[in-house]
């Protein structure tokens, strides 16, 4: 049967636009992050549960929380990607799509004017750290966070190690009935060499010392200030990081704007076949 002038050259029946390579590896990519975010989740949740204390609700949002939050969210989105995906709806794939660009969008917004203000990020962790010294004591969690970071970055307290004082049990003032009393925790103090037990008592009335002797036995610098030191000497290594959350988002941006694309062809070429079906010069 001759094809009428200038129509489209004809495709077989089983002929298709659609990519199995892109449709399948859109799908897996979503069912990877489906399992991580249903993970995040049960961890949260179980975090949430066995927490008798909300003193890390301190550290601006508990962690619990944010888990719980974040990975519902993922949830919801990579559900869309998922089901989009294999079922080859273009509403559900233009959902995921947009989303994942506004989370991108405010990821990157974030990160810009975090630079930007860096004086009042600088602000609000100095604010999150003097509250989190405040319940030091209130959740054996925060109590490790703390330590941890305060052995990592060779540092003690806020902005120096009287920041301490914030705390009740290690607070200078005379009516104060501890026995911590102007002491700072051990992890202050400076590490002895061939050390086989800890010495817990070592930080014992250290913010009665001025910064020279107390320098002798204890870090004194703030621990915001190392943070941005660390920060400024790793920031090749924080902007890999940031690279690689990103690729993975772009990566789903970019799958599923070429699955709509080549749904709506294929749409397409079913119309265009249905409509020049009974024609006889196709």
């Amino acid at each position: 049967m001759a094809r009428r002038p200038g129509a489209p050259a004809a495709y077989g029946e089983d002929f298709s636009f659609v990519s199995p390579l892109v449709k399948y590896l859109l799908f897996f990519f979503n069912m990877l992050f489906w399992v991580i975010s249903m993970v995040m989740v049960a961890v949260g949740v179980y975090a949430r549960l066995m927490k008798h204390a909300a003193a890390l609700a301190c550290l601006a949002v508990d962690p619990a929380i944010l888990l719980i939050v974040v990975g519902v969210l993922m949830f919801l989105l990579t559900f869309c990607g998922c089901i989009g995906s294999l079922r080859e709806n273009i509403c559900l794939l233009q959902t995921f799509s947009l989303c994942l660009t506004i989370v991108f969008l405010l990821q990157l917004a974030a990160g810009v004017l975090g630079f930007v203000f860096s004086d009042k990020a600088r602000g609000k962790v100095s604010e999150i750290i003097n509250n989190a010294i405040v319940h030091y004591r209130d959740d054996l969690d925060l109590q490790n966070l703390i330590d941890f970071g305060q052995k990592k970055f060779g540092c003690c307290g806020g902005i120096s190690y009287k920041d301490w004082s914030l705390n009740m049990y290690f607070n200078c003032s005379e009516d104060n009935p501890s026995r911590e009393r102007c002491s700072v925790p051990y992890s202050c103090c400076l590490p002895t060499p061939n050390q086989a037990v800890i010495n817990t008592m070592c930080g014992q009335g250290m913010q009665a010392l001025d910064y020279l002797e107390a320098s002798k036995v204890i870090y004194t610098n703030g621990c915001i200030d190392r943070l941005v030191n660390w920060i400024h000497s790793n920031l090749f290594v924080l902007g890999g990081v940031a690279l690689g959350l990103a690729i993975p988002q772009l990566v789903g941006i970019l799958l599923s704007m070429i699955l709509v694309s080549q749904i709506k062809d294929q749409i397409k070429l079913q119309l265009y076949n249905q409509q020049h079906r009974a024609d006889p010069w196709y």
